[in-house]
């Protein structure tokens, strides 16, 4: 039977590569919604290839662009929305059954929390909706009776490893889970030389093809921080039962460690589609497009410590989620803050990390327990951190 899907981010990498899954079954799945943030051009595309019955841009003027656009070429039978609360009611829609959570960032924290709260199965790959708020998502998961299936592809490796995705982790035996990283372009810069670098060559990761903002997060390791912290709620995992290991090889997506002395590891080549196909059919396989791995063409597998004097974006990870509260909301805006001046060149690479940190410092962290209380501090982490910036004088 035909699963409707809601893709959720479908002009970013992870969207255009769960469509790419899709067109590939029409007999098993529908793309019935598709939503974004403002760049009507690539959804005009996905309006003529998949048909949906509804689109929902976050940006209110693009969706007007978008309109007029679909009527001018005469697609007809779409309906155009815009902003958080149509994302929410799609999220929510009786007809939808499964949601890929691909909004990058803080924004696509509503909708998703909407998606778990009417008991979809959520395909989560905005990590952001678990760090920010991750015990109010996975009280709503249960709640709801919503299936939560990890998209990232740690978390997706870390679910195939474990015995029935997410058993209790003492019970099952599990001594650590191994978060692998690629380490991004700067694993074997001298970090001295680092205040020099550019967005290009932040954004140029050796192995994933991702968006600006996540490949920066690679560069930092702030990506895998914010992974570490996803972990812990996903899994129900203490922080130090989390560890980061370096694999420049992106052959071993993550492991899991018993207390037997077994090692069990997911591997396959460096493509989204696989952990995509792996979400949208599960407990089945089915093909993903994604040529197989060949192991003796692999060679030696290589695993590092992190150095955290080259990445003190991880470090300030651990100390949010130790924290806990609303410290890991107050971390992700400070770091998304961050990002985007480095990315529009007011900011040094370093200077990403020094922002954070000094976020942390002055932001208190609050018991999380409501929405309205998380959202209150991510606004005022995002003005701490603005008023970090050089144009108000860095600290």
């Amino acid at each position: 039977m035909s699963r409707n899907i809601a893709v959720f981010g479908s002009t970013g990498s992870v969207g255009t590569s769960t469509l790419d899954v899709i067109a590939r079954h029409p007999d098993r799945f529908r793309v019935l919604a598709l939503a974004a943030g403002s760049r009507e051009e690539p959804l005009v595309e996905q309006c003529w290839q998949f048909r949906p019955a509804v689109v929902v841009m976050a940006d209110a003027a693009a969706a007007d662009r978008l309109r007029a656009r679909l009527a001018d070429e005469g697609l007809t039978g779409i309906q155009v929305q815009a902003g958080i609360e149509a994302m929410e009611a799609v999220a929510g829609d009786p007809a939808v059954d499964q949601v890929m959570a691909a909004v990058v960032g803080a924004a696509g924290l509503r909708p998703a929390l909407a998606a778990a709260r009417a008991g979809k199965r959520v395909l989560l790959a905005n990590k952001e909706s678990l760090v920010m708020a991750g015990a109010l998502f996975m009280e709503a998961v249960r709640e709801g009776g919503a299936e939560l299936l990890p998209i990232d592809s740690e978390h997706n490796a870390i679910f195939q490893c474990l015995p029935d995705g997410r058993p209790d982790l003492d019970a099952a035996g599990v001594e650590r889970i191994l978060l692998t990283a690629s380490g991004g372009p700067f694993r074997d810069r001298d970090p001295a030389d680092l205040a020099a670098v550019t967005p290009d060559e932040a954004c140029a990761h050796p192995n994933w093809d991702m968006g600006r903002k996540i490949s920066v997060d690679s560069a930092t390791m702030m990506n895998k921080g914010l992974e570490v912290i996803e972990a812990c709620w996903l899994f129900g995992a203490d922080p130090d039962r989390v560890e980061v290991v370096i694999h420049p090889d992106s052959i071993v997506h993550s492991m899991v460690s018993y207390r037997d002395g077994a090692v069990m590891a997911e591997l396959g080549n460096p493509d989204m589609r696989t952990p995509i196909a792996h979400a949208l059919a599960w407990p089945d396989r089915v093909d993903a497009g994604v040529d197989p791995l060949d192991l003796v063409a692999c060679g030696t597998l290589h695993f590092q410590a992190p150095d955290p004097e080259r990445f003190p974006c991880l470090p300030l990870a651990y100390r949010a989620i130790r924290e806990g509260g609303t410290a890991p909301a107050i971390l992700n805006a400070a770091n998304e803050v961050a990002v985007a001046a480095f990315l529009d060149g007011t900011l040094d690479f370093p200077g990403i990390a020094r922002v954070i940190a000094a976020t942390l410092d002055r932001v208190a962290a609050e018991p999380a327990a409501e929405l309205a209380t998380i959202l209150a501090a991510d606004e005022r982490a995002r003005e701490a951190a603005m008023q970090l910036l050089p144009a108000h004088g860095s600290p």
